[in-house]
């Protein structure tokens, strides 16, 4: 079941006021989904275990050795905003169940969004189907590792419910800033701010014929804004997007964010970019700051260290991984600074649950120690194919509608020990380019080679932060781009970055996942102007060196 409204242009119209968005958005669902499931949301009672437990007894019955069933809830509400006009609320949700089963060795797997005893065991029976014509092919049977059957709940630590927050006072939120975002100076030039406040609960019982009964509920809020200034003189353009990143918390977090300083900062900053100096290619020390390496090491660090890539199991969005299968244990990925850990259990992420879709526990182990790798990410039917006893709990599927697979838990660089502040850092740099934010990004297909651009970007000489750049992205090659990691910064600049909607698989899943970092340095690290390269790219000339 799923519903959606737009109200395009409403207020600027005056057809619809502020006040009544919450009676148009019920009246609207109430429309389309009559029979609402999400209110309230609740835990699944007696008569979804005992559906679980029936389709499980079913489906051994039916010659399976192992069944789990997934029943999951997912409520996904945006608010879109632009200048001062509300543009768009959505409101979606969606109910089901998904069943796996093992026969022959071998997964088998279907949904249903009909969750009832009658289209659950014609499910079942979909999947016993699935995996007895995928054992035809299958060389080699699935061993999982053990996990302990436990009955558990958990429920993601937020102070204020976004759900409760009515879509008027969430649409009041954003234009609100935008009126704070308008009194920026910027001269003639003309500013568009535009908005997306999105929130989602996943509500999930999971039940296996190994005796696990689970159930959790996880929040995550998702905002983002944009601020575009254009030179109407010069008929240019140029964006700033705040640095506000989506996290598995409650409303507190955009209320807490300090979106009044930043707002009219992006602004000036877009501003500013109109006019910054083009950067001049060369070979400079990068200081990136967190909102900027969250993404480096997502793509660099996060998905080559999947093991599904690394066996070429997996190779859809962006290929497989660089590593050796037989040799990554102890795989030398960068310098001694670089101590880089996995943790579902860190507090404001992600990808932070009580139990992955295996129903193993949530887990936090390091990936990386002083550059060397020291273990990937695994689930259970994976764990013994690398001669580990357990899984790292890393199985995770987007919805009741498709199978869990290895999926990324939160992947971070750890901040410095040693007192190390950004102020540290600049100091103690001659010439390089201080980093903020993400952009546009590319890699190859074994995540090898890498170019990756920012928000904004500012030259350091001698010491200190000077003028805006303009055209900056930076280049290499993984291993040793992490090689020249020089300079890592302490606690105090450690923050959490992450995506909503990682997408991996075919058919292509997405997942939400966070990497916390510290500010660091990474020496000598090649940069070219993205301007000057396209109009070469245009002559035929490359200058990629």
């Amino acid at each position: 079941m799923n519903r959606r409204l737009f109200l395009k242009g409403a207020l600027a119209t005056g057809a619809i006021s502020l006040a009544n968005l919450d009676q148009l958005a019920k009246a609207n669902a109430a429309r389309v989904a009559p029979k609402r499931m999400d209110t309230p949301l609740t835990k699944p009672g007696k008569t979804e275990q005992d559906l679980a437990d029936t389709l499980i007894a079913h489906a051994k019955s039916l010659g399976a050795t192992y069944c789990d069933v997934r029943l999951v809830r997912m409520l996904s509400q945006s608010v879109t905003a632009r200048n001062n006009v509300v543009t768009g609320l959505s409101d979606n949700e969606s109910y089901g169940m998904g069943i796996r089963v093992i026969k022959n060795g071998t997964w088998g797997f279907a949904g249903t969004r009909e969750v009832n005893e009658a289209s659950g065991k014609m499910t079942v029976a979909e999947a016993i189907v699935i995996a007895e014509s995928n054992s035809k092919i299958q060389a080699v049977p699935l061993d999982l590792a053990p996990v302990q059957a436990v009955t558990a709940e958990w429920k993601t630590p937020i102070k204020k419910n976004p759900f409760e927050v009515s879509f008027k006072d969430r649409a009041q939120f954003l234009l609100d800033m935008h009126a704070l975002g308008a009194s920026a100076p910027l001269g003639n030039n003309k500013l568009t701010l535009t908005s997306d406040l999105r929130c989602v609960r996943e509500e999930k019982y999971f039940a296996s014929s190994e005796g696990s009964r689970i159930w959790q509920e996880a929040t995550r809020i998702d905002p983002s804004t944009w601020a575009t200034v254009a030179d109407p003189a010069k008929g240019e353009f140029a964006s700033r997007a705040l640095f506000v990143l989506p996290q598995g918390r409650g409303f507190e977090y955009v209320e807490e964010y300090p979106y009044k300083d930043e707002i009219k900062e992006a602004a000036q900053e877009a501003n500013e970019k109109l006019t910054a100096t083009p950067v001049e290619p060369g070979k400079y020390d990068l200081v990136l700051h967190p909102t900027h390496l969250w993404l480096t090491i997502h793509e660099s660090i996060g998905h080559p260290t999947e093991l599904d890539r690394i066996l070429g199991y997996e190779a859809n969005f962006a290929g497989t991984s660089f590593l050796p299968a037989d040799k990554w244990n102890g795989y030398s990925y960068g310098s001694s600074y670089m101590n880089i850990m996995a943790d579902r259990t860190q507090d404001g992420a992600l990808a932070t649950i009580g139990y992955d879709d295996d129903g193993v526990p949530a887990q936090s182990y390091p990936i990386i120690e002083k550059g060397e790798l020291v273990a990937l990410q695994t689930t259970r039917e994976q764990a013994k194919m690398i001669g580990e006893k357990t899984s790292r709990g890393e199985s995770y599927a987007e919805g009741w509608w498709n199978i869990p697979f290895q999926r990324m838990p939160n992947v971070s660089l750890q901040p410095n020990k040693k007192p190390m502040s950004l102020d540290d850092i600049i100091k103690d740099t001659g010439k390089g380019i201080f980093i903020k934010g993400n952009s546009s990004y590319s890699i190859d297909q074994q995540r090898y080679n890498f170019q990756f651009t920012g928000q904004v970007a500012y030259a350091i000489e001698d010491g200190k932060i000077g003028h805006m750049l303009r055209d900056v992205a930076y280049y290499g090659k993984t291993s040793k781009f992490w090689d020249n990691l020089d300079a890592v910064g302490d606690q105090t600049t450690y923050m959490l970055g992450g995506a909503m909607y990682d997408g991996k698989g075919e058919p292509m899943q997405s997942n939400p996942v966070s990497h916390g970092c510290p500010v660091a340095r990474f020496s000598n690290q090649r940069v070219i102007n993205t301007r000057q390269q396209s109009a070469n790219a245009k002559k035929g000339m490359m200058d990629y060196d």
